[in-house]
């Protein structure tokens, strides 16, 4: 019925909300009214009875009551209609105006008349009506309203139901969807429902008695058609067994026939089954073959989880790395995860090996080289894109053009069946041969992920392995060409069996799935598996014979094993020589040429142990010197010992826990036995002398030296302790466990001692560094492996290199000298091209000026400087005089270089002074000594100390100790005979004489000078050494992988267990408002601003440093990510070094983690407090300095140690029972380069090996500056650290220094100054 699926439509589209609306209505519209009241009458509701709108509403008065409104006259009841009756409606009021006009004339107030009459005209006005709007509501009410429409008995509707609506609403004017629409859209979707019943119920009148003759009907069809059926069911078993004997009787006939065919090809069978049994008889391998088709197909599901694993994240890591991770169960080869990645790949390749390979492999298809810095790399791309031709870009930085994006991406587009990319604001049709490699020299580069997503990143770096077997195929290729030769042979004619066996089996397989059904019906298939067989014997008895060839010459190749593991691990040794300075890089090829040098030019002999040991020498030394050649000055015994200690641990004599100690001194926060020596041996020794214990060979030496601590004294007395014999049963211990006793004892012996120890394994000639040999580094370059001088300050090859040319005959026009700098770049390439056509030399100075010119320098020397392009033959007026101030000037020269050597006890700064103001200040004394009468030593010393050495200057204090020293040599004492420059009588100014005498007297004097020509103390030395030791060790650390030491704990666990110390430690962050309270900033109280801000300083730095460790605990146990500020907070833990996100909101500090830790938590308890009373403006205020005195004037004894001072000292040298009246007490500041002497008052010399002495209590007391007394004392600055070096200040002073405190002494400042002394905040342990 469609009108009744239009109304079950309608009814769908209502929802409460419409329904909702419809209820709320307080005076609906009329239809709205009219469709409910016929929704009412469907669901057979009764009205509400309601008094009719039009008239009062109100009951009528009881009769007498009326008639006493009567009774008091018809005309005040017309005048006050509503003053008794209630609510007074205006009917009633017209009703008693009418009063009179009854039949019978004009009615008095008692006129009987009256009253009946009221009431019947009453009762008219108040008649009852039926409302269904209240009940409507009602029932829109219910939950359920709409689907009990939805479920109405449409088949049963009342009669009279019906009825009432085809009278009452179907024919009225408003019960139309079309009006009500207008009204409301939810009576609408009621309205049609109710017209929908209305035609339902009548078409269904008519059709229901029809539907019952149809019923009947159906039923006297269905007994006749069972009745047919049955016949028909009957006449099928007749017909079945009729075709059944049918078919039977054709079945016998084929069987017959069958069997006699089956005879014939039975007999063929058994001839071509005994001649494949006979054929492939023996065939094992294909059993083999089938089982492991059958594990890789059960393990098929992991190996392509494990494989996508492989090429989405181990391709930047090492292949033994990837091996280690994969269990060696799949492949890890380069090539296959390059063959096989959706990604192009990117490959880490800092020995080039990545860059060889895709050459040769791509060098047929036209491969193009291309590099970032090419002009025409753009327009390179776009043809390799476009004719599908493979590219190479080389040597990339951590950073990708943005430009090459689409093609990381693959992004293409399709236009009429064509594929393109839009590259850049080009569009280039895009080809599907097209191939894209990278490759990068960077060691460890570090991409960001959104670089390492788009690209398929691999590690191309040479494994120890990879570089043994490729330099056991050199040297077995060098000493056994033949054998070499004859197994090249063999593994191409291998490779040619292997061939031929594998098309074999290709072929029978083809033959096994192309025949169908049995293969002993297929004679043609019998006859080729019979041939192959044969073949297959006659390769397989080749390959038989060529394996074992092929072990024999490997067994021969494997005698010289040895030099290729031990020129491997050389390799390995110089390629960490990167991680301290990125100049030390050395090629793969470079090495490799060595190598084969070597085996050309040592000794030669039969003997194969011999021959082993020759080659190995002398590769070992040439390596040396080479890398030698190249190093700067202090990285020449760091390379030793990385030789030494490499080649020790391919031998294994080197245990890994020791070597880790001897570097770190190990790692504790707290030392829980007491010192058994404390006057002479310090905290830190004793400490490390705890930690060593735990060592396998060292277990025992914490108890021994506590319980013979006067054995053990002599040693660290000793001049030469390196060279002394420990007490028992010490006596015969010897490498790295010796060296670690040493390092507890006396570090500052750790370089002489490395020397010996060296010596020792290696030989003399690897602790004495081969000097500068011009000669020997022509003999080992080419015409196309140009010569790099990289110099260092005050050298210049010039002059040195100009006389070797001339002794080579290149002298003159045929050595070209450019300065680079802005435009010589093109001028200096075409010079290049002449020489290469010449045959002559190029020299180009300056190269740092002309950094942007260095990538095309690079690609002349690898693309023009080639063989195939290269030509191979590639006067004083007063000399007296001016000899002792040049003299004076040269000595002063050589303490101002040598100085540095001595740290920040040295120069707060190391200044790069050089040859050129040497020279320039000559001159100035050549010019003065010949204008002037009497030597001008105010004008030389302000222009060399002020302008030529000192312009380079920029500490204060540095430019002080400068003047200092100058005033030595530039003073008129020096025109005495042999004026004494240092103390004793070895240094002085020699006599007027000859140029030789001069070079005669120099070499007399000894070899290492003492601190004393320096200016400085004995114990300077100590310092110097201490600063080598440091810098050898941290330089082999830079070297070495992430490790924990060997203690058997991972490096994880050892870095969690220290972060738990560490944050056991910390104290809770300080209550800013508590603090407040508790010192509020008033004015006699100027100190508490400083406390406040300090609080706040330090709970920055413990929130950091809780915060970073805790994080890291959750990083190494995955909960977040490892980020690098993480990774270096855990790296710097490991190595027990402050990390660098601490040491950023931290005080300036040099201590290592355990002293730092224990540091911080002393500061955290403890904060000064300093009042000022007086009024004196800023600008005028200073101080006196008052050192506090012992009451005992005795000493109680300083501790004597190496690196750090305590002192146990009286009470007032450590603490005070109140506060001054007047200024602050400051305690822990800490003398270098001298001593406090509690006798005499004063500063004093230092005592030896002490360096650093405690300063007792100071008092600061303030007053004004213009009144105080500056007589017999030294302006001692004060520093932060003992580095001092700082950034300079607009104050002109480094942000390291405090502030210049004045002590007392008998010497002159000159002495203290040159002494390089000065006071500390801290101590570096």
């Amino acid at each position: 019925m469609p009108a009744l699926e239009a109304a079950l439509a309608a009814l769908d589209t209502l929802n409460p909300a419409d329904i909702s609306l419809v209820k709320s209505m307080q005076n609906p519209p009329g239809p709205v009214k009219l469709v409910m009241e016929s929704i009412c009458v469907m669901k057979g509701q009764r009205p509400e009875r309601k008094p009719d709108p039009s008239g009062s509403g109100t009951s009528p008065p009881h009769p007498s009551r009326l008639h006493r409104l009567i009774f008091r006259g018809v005309k005040d009841a017309s005048a006050h209609p509503t003053s008794n009756l209630p609510q007074a409606p205006k009917q009633y009021q017209r009703l008693l105006e009418e009063c009179g006009k009854v039949p019978g004339g004009a009615c008095t107030p008692r006129d009987p008349p009256v009253l009946p009459h009221l009431l019947v005209r009453w009762e008219n006005l108040g008649k009852m009506i039926e409302d269904y709007w209240g009940v409507s509501k009602k029932i829109l009410g219910d939950l359920k309203f709409l689907k009990s429409l939805k479920s109405y008995d449409k088949d049963n509707i009342p009669p009279l139901v019906m009825k009432r609506i085809r009278v009452r609403f179907i024919d009225h004017p408003e019960f139309q969807p079309a009006v009500i629409k207008n009204v409301s859209s939810a009576c609408e979707g009621l309205c049609k429902w109710v017209r929908a019943m209305e035609v339902y119920d009548r078409v269904a009148k008519v059709v229901a008695p029809k539907r019952e003759r149809l019923k009947e009907a159906e039923g006297k069809l269905d007994a006749q058609m069972q009745k047919l059926n049955q016949k028909r069911a009957e006449l099928k078993l007749v017909e079945d067994r009729l075709q059944a004997l049918n078919d039977e009787f054709e079945e016998m006939n084929v069987k017959k026939k069958t069997l006699e065919e089956n005879i014939e090809i039975c007999s063929q069978k058994l001839d071509r089954a005994e001649k494949l049994i006979s054929g492939l008889g023996g065939e094992d391998r294909w059993t083999e073959a089938a089982r492991q088709l059958g594990i890789r197909y059960i393990n098929l599901t992991g190996d392509v989880l494990v494989s996508s694993g492989t090429v989405a994240y181990l391709g930047a890591f090492t292949v033994d790395y990837r091996a280690q991770c994969q269990k060696e169960w799949l492949a890890n080869y380069n090539g296959i995860i390059v063959s096989n990645s959706r990604h192009w790949p990117l490959m880490i390749d800092p020995q080039g090996q990545a860059n060889k390979w895709i050459k040769n492999m791509e060098k047929a298809n036209k491969l193009s080289v291309i590099k970032f810095s090419d002009t025409n790399y753009v327009r390179t791309l776009e043809n390799a894109l476009q004719f599908g031709t493979p590219v190479l870009l080389e040597n990339i930085g951590e950073d990708l053009d943005a430009f090459i994006e689409p093609i990381l991406l693959k992004t293409t587009f399709k236009q009429q069946g064509v594929e393109y990319m839009r590259l850049g604001e080009s569009i280039i049709e895009y080809s599907k041969e097209f191939k894209f490699y990278i490759t990068t020299r960077l060691r460890n580069p570090h991409y960001l992920p959104e670089i390492a997503v788009k690209v398929c990143l691999l590690n191309f770096m040479i494994t120890p392995l990879g570089l043994q077997d490729q330099l056991l195929g050199i040297v077995a290729a060098k000493e056994k060409p033949e054998l070499e030769e004859k197994k090249n042979q063999l593994i191409v004619e291998s490779a040619k069996n292997k061939k031929q066996l594998k098309e074999i089996e290709d072929k029978i397989l083809e033959v096994l799935s192309l025949s169908q059904g049995n293969i002993l019906e297929d004679e043609t298939a019998i006859k080729i598996l019979s041939s192959s067989k044969v073949l297959s014997e006659e390769i397989s008895e080749k390959q038989e014979i060529a394996s074992k060839t092929e072990m024999e010459i490997d067994e021969t190749r494997m005698g010289y094993k040895p030099v290729a593991m031990h020129s491997a691990t050389i390799f390995f040794c110089i390629s960490d020589l990167a991680n301290i300075e990125p100049m030390y890089q050395y090629s793969l090829t470079w090495f490799i040429n060595l190598y084969m040098l070597s085996l050309a030019n040592s000794t030669k002999s039969e003997e194969l142990d011999l021959r082993i040991e020759y080659i190995i020498e002398y590769f070992t030394l040439s390596i040396y010197n080479n890398v030698c050649r190249s190093l700067f000055e202090k990285d020449k015994l760091l390379f030793s010992l990385l030789l030494t200690i490499g080649i020790l641990k391919e031998k294994r004599l080197i245990s890994e826990e020791v070597w880790f100690f001897l570097l770190t001194g190990g790692i504790a926060l707290d030392n829980p036995y007491p010192n058994p020596a404390p006057e002479w041996l310090s905290e830190k020794a004793w400490a490390e002398v705890v930690r060593a214990s735990s060592l396998p060979k060292l277990k025992g030496l914490r108890e021994h030296l506590e319980q013979n601590t006067n054995e053990w004294k002599p040693i660290y007395d000793s001049t030469w302790p390196h060279e002394e014999i420990f007490p028992e049963p010490w006596k015969l211990l010897e490498g790295l466990e010796r060296l670690v006793i040493l390092r507890c004892l006396r570090p500052d012996k750790i370089i002489p001692a490395v020397r010996d120890f060296i010596a020792e394994f290696m030989g003399n000639v690897y602790v004495e560094a081969p000097t500068f040999d011009l000669q020997g580094s022509y003999n080992d370059s080419s015409c196309c492996a140009p010569l790099i001088f990289v110099l260092s300050p005050s050298a210049d090859p010039m002059a040195g290199l100009l006389k070797f040319a001339d002794d080579l005959g290149m002298g003159g026009a045929k050595t070209q000298t450019i300065s680079l700098g802005q435009g010589q770049g093109p001028i200096a390439a075409k010079m290049i091209n002449t020489a290469i056509r010449d045959g002559t030399w190029v020299v180009l100075q300056n190269c740092h000026l002309a950094t942007s010119w260095m990538p095309t320098l690079e690609k002349i020397c690898e693309e023009v400087i080639v063989p195939e392009s290269t030509n191979v033959r590639f006067s004083c007026t007063k000399p007296v005089m001016w000899q002792k101030l040049l003299f004076g000037l040269c000595f002063f020269h050589a303490i101002v270089q040598e100085r540095r050597n001595f740290g920040p006890l040295g120069w707060n700064i190391p200044y790069e002074f050089n040859e050129s103001d040497l020279r320039i200040s000559m001159r100035q004394i050549q010019m003065f000594l010949n204008d002037y009468k009497e030597v001008p030593f105010d004008a030389l010393t302000y222009l060399t100390g002020e302008c030529n050495y000192g312009g380079r200057v920029t500490d204060d204090k540095d430019r002080r100790l400068l003047l200092s020293f100058l005033s030595t040599f530039y003073c008129k004492e020096i025109q005495q005979d042999r004026y004494y420059l240092a103390p004793g009588e070895t240094y002085y100014i020699p006599p007027y004489g000859s140029y030789q005498s001069y070079i005669d007297y120099l070499r007399t004097l000894p070899i290492t000078a003492h601190p004393e020509v320096f200016g400085l103390h004995e114990n300077a030395d100590i310092t110097k050494d201490n600063q080598e030791t440091n810098q050898l060790f941290q330089g082999v650390l830079l070297t070495l992988p992430r490790q924990s030491g060997g203690s058997g704990k991972s490096p994880q666990e050892v870095v969690e267990e220290l972060a738990q110390d560490v944050l056991s430690k910390l104290p809770k962050d300080f209550d800013l408002e508590e603090v407040m309270n508790l010192y509020p900033v008033v004015y006699e109280e100027s100190m508490n601003t400083v406390l406040r801000q300090e609080l706040i300083r330090f709970n920055r730095l413990t929130k950091v440093v809780r915060s970073s460790l805790i994080n890291l605990g959750r990083a190494i146990k995955g909960q977040v990510l490892m980020s690098s500020e993480l990774e270096e907070v855990f790296n710097s833990i490991l190595v027990g070094k402050v990390p660098e996100m601490w040491a950023a909101k931290s005080y300036p500090s040099l201590k290592p983690l355990g002293g730092y830790v224990a540091d911080l938590v002393a500061h955290l308890a403890f904060f000064q407090n300093y009042a000022r009373k007086y009024t004196i403006p800023i600008d005028h205020i200073g101080f006196e300095f008052e050192v506090g005195c012992s009451e005992l004037e005795q000493l109680k004894g300083p501790t004597k140690e190496s690196n750090t001072a305590h002192f146990l000292v009286t009470t007032q040298e450590t603490a005070v029972e109140s506060n001054p009246e007047d200024g602050a007490y400051i305690k822990g500041l800490f003398l270098e380069g001298a001593r406090w002497d509690r006798k005499m008052k004063q500063i004093g010399e230092s005592l030896p090996k002490i360096l650093y002495d405690a300063l007792p209590i100071i008092w600061l007391k303030p007053g004004e500056s213009a009144l105080f007394l500056h007589q017999n004392i030294y302006m001692c600055p004060v520093y932060k650290t003992s580095a001092r070096r700082g950034v300079l200040s607009t104050t002109g002073h480094s942000t390291n220094y405090v502030l210049s405190i004045e002590l007392p002494t008998d010497r002159p400042q000159k002495h203290w100054i040159n002494r390089g002394m000065a006071s500390l905040c801290q101590l570096d342990n």
